[in-house]
């Protein structure tokens, strides 16, 4: 049985009278599209034509959007005692090595990223199903495993956004809050399909991006031209 939508979800859906919407049109109907009562985030959600049960159609890359996303992440470091100092005043909630370690494994996982220094990638053994399965696994692709570290957490802290296709072959991703404007909201948008574009996999077959998708948070989606992105 289909799920109930809300009354208010009913009410922003009837805004969108269009099929797809210039880039423009789309962040100046966003707003009126919102119905909670905080800053809601906008999300991107690219689907492509990628297959990514091949190894040569997967996607996945870090950039940095030039304004942020607008959320506040919760970093943890496994480093070295030395680097303990450096990386919780780079930003990090938690840092350390053996009792970081033994916190995640009793079952601690109040953070969204891991990052971890190279040379303690072995001791993570122990909670690497724990964190893998919650997808924060620290690793060279997105940044998360590096000699520096505190480079890594003001990265993340800064704005950095991983991208990667689901099993569908479609990202999302977050590009900010309502409360950026559509400036800011614009050059967050077109960094990332730009990211998309150059990250493009070799065995990408056929048409790359078929649709993009703009929402905010519990918001209907608004198809965007693609062709003028």
């Amino acid at each position: 049985m289909a799920k109930n939508k809300s009354k208010n979800y009913v009410a922003a859906k009837a805004l969108v009278t269009k099929d797809i919407y210039t880039l423009s049109e789309a962040l100046e109907l966003l707003p009126q599209t919102s119905k909670v009562k905080f800053d809601a985030s906008v999300e991107m959600h690219v689907n492509t034509g990628l297959d990514p049960k091949h190894a040569d159609q997967i996607l996945r890359f870090t950039t940095s959007l030039p304004h942020g996303t607008g959320k506040k992440y919760k970093v943890v470091a496994f480093v070295p005692d030395e680097m303990v100092a450096d990386a919780k005043k780079a930003g990090a909630i938690e840092a350390g090595l053996e009792d970081l370690v033994t916190k995640v494994a009793g079952g601690f996982m109040d953070f969204d990223y891991a990052v971890a220094h190279p040379t303690v990638m072995k001791d993570l053994a122990k909670i690497a199903k724990q964190l893998g399965q919650a997808r924060k696994m620290p690793t060279p692709k997105n940044g998360t495993v590096s000699a520096n570290v505190v480079e890594a957490i003001t990265n993340i802290m800064q704005g950095q956004v991983e991208v990667r296709v689901d099993k569908f072959g479609s990202t999302h991703s977050l590009v900010g809050k309502l409360s950026f404007g559509t400036d800011k909201l614009t050059e967050n948008i077109k960094t990332l399909v730009e990211g998309i574009k150059k990250n493009k996999p070799e065995g990408s077959k056929g048409t790359y991006i078929k649709s993009v998708h703009l929402a905010s948070t519990m918001g209907p989606g608004l198809r965007v031209d693609v062709s003028e992105l």
